[in-house]
C-alpha cells in the first residue's frame, strides 16, 4: 500500500495545524457530524464519521488500528513508542508519541485532535509495576469525558471485578496486582458514566494468543467463563461494540468458543 501523505492524515484524523512527537500538520477541519446537535437521537456510530484515540501499543491495540482503518474510521493512535510509526501511517492512521501516565501528554493527545468521538484504550503494565491499568487508564478516562468523547471501550482482562474466580487460582494469584488495578479503571470508568452520561463498553478478554484470527470468539455477560482468545478476534470484537450501541453499559467477558478452560453453558451476547 502506498504510505498515506501528511495532509490526508490530517483530515482523516481531525488535528489542529500542530504536532506532538512529530513535524507539522496542516490544519483541516471536518464538517459537523450529522445528529451532533444538542438533543439528537443516539444510534450506532458511522465508521466514515467517527475519531476515534486508540490508547496502546500492544498487538490488541494495533489490530484495532487496522481493522477500525479498513472500516473507514479516522484513527488516532497513542503510543509510548514511535517504533510502529512505519506500520500506522500507511494505514492513514496518525500515531501520537505519549505516556498515559505523564498528566502532560494526556491533555497533549486529546488537545491535538480537534474531535473526538470515542477512545478504545488497551493499556496495560505488569505485575512488578501496574500503574498504567489503573493510573493511566483513569487519566485517559477522565481527558476522555473532558474533551467530551461519546464513548470509551476499556480492555481489561477476564479475573477483573466479578470475574476474579473465572481463571484457575494460580493463575489469578500471578495477575493479581495487575487485575487489582483494572479493577479500579473500571470502577471509575462506571462513575465517569455515570456523572457525564458518556456511554462505555467494558471487554474483558481471556488468555491471548498471537495466532491469525480463528472467527469463533465470543462475547458474553456470564463472569465465570474462562479460556484463550486470538488478539485479532478480541481486536475484532472491540471493533464491533464501539460501532455499535447494543453493549453500551455492558462489561463483557470474550473467550473462543474451542478454546474454553472447560465446557460450561453459557449465554452468547450478540450484537446483532
Amino acid at each position: 500500500m502506498a504510505p498515506v501523505s501528511t495532509a490526508r492524515m490530517a483530515g482523516r484524523c481531525g488535528l489542529r495545524g500542530k504536532a506532538l512527537g512529530g513535524g507539522p500538520r496542516g490544519s483541516v477541519r471536518r464538517a459537523a457530524r450529522p445528529g451532533a446537535a444538542a438533543g439528537a437521537a443516539r444510534c450506532d456510530m458511522d465508521p466514515d464519521n467517527c475519531n476515534v484515540l486508540i490508547a496502546g501499543g500492544g498487538g490488541v491495540a494495533m489490530d484495532v488500528a487496522r481493522q477500525l482503518t479498513a472500516k473507514g474510521v479516522w484513527c488516532t493512535v497513542m503510543q509510548r513508542s514511535e517504533a510502529r510509526r512505519s506500520e500506522l501511517e500507511p494505514l492513514g492512521a496518525v500515531l501520537l508519541k505519549g505516556d498515559a501516565l505523564e498528566d502532560g501528554d494526556v491533555s497533549k493527545v486529546f488537545d491535538f485532535m480537534d474531535e473526538c468521538d470515542a477512545v478504545v484504550s488497551t493499556i496495560g503494565g505488569t505485575p512488578a509495576d501496574p500503574r498504567a491499568d489503573s493510573e493511566g487508564n483513569i487519566k485517559l478516562i477522565e481527558a476522555a469525558q473532558k474533551k467530551g468523547a461519546r464513548k470509551f471501550v476499556l480492555v481489561t482482562s477476564i479475573g477483573t471485578g466479578d470475574s476474579a474466580s473465572a481463571p484457575p487460582p494460580q493463575v489469578y494469584d500471578v495477575l493479581k496486582p495487575v487485575l487489582e488495578e483494572k479493577a479500579k479503571a473500571e470502577e471509575r470508568l462506571k462513575e465517569v458514566a455515570k456523572e457525564s452520561g458518556m456511554d462505555f463498553v467494558i471487554v474483558r478478554p481471556g488468555g491471548l494468543k498471537s495466532e491469525p484470527k480463528t472467527g469463533t470468539a465470543v462475547l458474553t455477560e456470564d463472569t465465570t467463563v474462562c479460556g484463550a482468545i486470538h488478539r485479532e478476534d478480541v481486536a475484532a470484537l472491540v471493533c464491533d461494540v464501539l460501532l455499535s450501541d447494543k453493549a453500551n453499559g455492558k462489561v463483557l467477558s470474550a473467550v473462543d468458543e474451542a478454546q474454553l478452560f472447560d465446557q460450561p453453558d453459557f449465554a452468547k451476547f450478540e450484537l446483532a
